[in-house]
């Protein structure tokens, strides 16, 4: 990786810190995919500046985070989070540091991360800072925590799912000391709230390997949301349409996951409430595509919801297809 994978507004936030005579470095998730050739979702900054001095150097900034050291920084379009290198001290509600101190280097922040491969940082000089091995689990397809994995679990509860997104998403296996902690800390996930719970498990399931999902609830981390700790069979589920109320109905059928017990858009918890039977699978944009617009849509779903529970067989894209067809011709008056 070198600085011409970077973008503009990123490295004049950086060049604007080194001028000041401070380091500065794009780090985390966005150096992650990077490596694998996938395009950031955003891009942070670390910085031995402190948020104050941040601040004093752009015109444009938001106090996102003061508390912990973070300022958000818009150049043009973009916004970036420039944080300081800190240390966090202990994580008395299983979540956030109760404090955060700063004065340290570039290492020391990047010990306090959650998973190698999120912890590495492009240098000044192009070359990469990577102390923990982040680089040769990418190439080996591993997620793996930074130092202690039952430590890093219990500062942040959070982790434990974030562990099994990160290996759904990037179709990354659980590295067998990490995996271990996993299980041994399970429990923790009471700790976290249920929207960010529903968030990370989303995640999971639109993945590519959704089937993932069923780690989580056989591991007993979904007890609150009255999933036995059981083995859970989600084989399948990837070929259904990567939509969340596809895939949650399927996961909440097979896990017996109670949807009202979490915090989901009303659409969602319709979708995963409504009559059992096999899910279409034709999604809205099928019909869309086939000229339905509006409320013809949601007519002709329900129709063919019908009919795939009156006929299971028959629910093939071409039967569906022509179905749906012949139904739209009925809801349109003749010329």
């Amino acid at each position: 990786m070198d600085w011409n994978q970077v973008p503009t507004p990123v490295r004049v936030c950086c060049a604007a810190l080194w001028e000041a005579g401070y380091e500065a470095c794009p780090v985390g998730g966005c150096i992650r995919d990077t490596l694998l050739g996938r395009p950031p979702g955003d891009w942070d900054v670390a910085s031995s500046a402190l948020p104050e001095t941040v601040v004093s150097l752009f015109p444009r900034t938001v106090p996102t985070g003061l508390r912990h050291g973070t300022v958000t920084v818009l150049l043009g379009d973009m916004s970036l989070e420039v944080t300081a290198f800190r240390r966090e001290g202990d994580y008395a509600d299983g979540r956030h540091p109760d404090a955060v101190s700063f004065g340290v280097g570039l290492r020391e922040d990047l010990a306090r991360r959650d998973f190698t491969v999120n912890a590495m940082a492009l240098r000044r000089d192009g070359t990469l800072a990577d102390p923990f091995g982040g680089q040769a689990d990418l190439d080996a397809g591993l997620i793996r925590c930074v130092g202690n994995p039952d430590r890093r679990f219990q500062e942040d509860a959070l982790r434990l799912l974030r562990a099994v997104r990160f290996a759904a998403q990037l179709d990354f296996t659980l590295e067998n000391s990490t995996a271990a902690a996993l299980h041994r800390n399970a429990g923790r996930l009471d700790l976290v709230s249920g929207e960010r719970v529903k968030a990370e498990l989303e995640k999971i399931l639109l993945s590519p390997r959704p089937a993932l999902a069923a780690l989580p609830a056989e591991l007993g981390m979904l007890t609150r949301f009255g999933v036995p700790a059981a083995p859970v069979d989600l084989r399948g589920l990837e070929s259904l349409p990567p939509t969340p109320e596809v895939r949650w109905r399927r996961f909440c059928r097979v896990s017996g996951l109670d949807i009202t017990r979490l915090p989901v858009e009303r659409r969602i918890r319709r979708a995963v409430l409504r009559s059992e039977g096999p899910e279409p699978v034709l999604t809205g944009r099928d019909l869309y595509d086939l000229g339905l617009r509006g409320g013809e849509i949601g007519r002709v779903r329900k129709a063919l919801e019908a009919f795939v529970l009156a006929h299971p067989e028959a629910n093939t894209r071409k039967a569906l297809l022509d179905r749906a067809d012949a139904l739209k011709e009925g809801l349109r008056p003749p010329e």
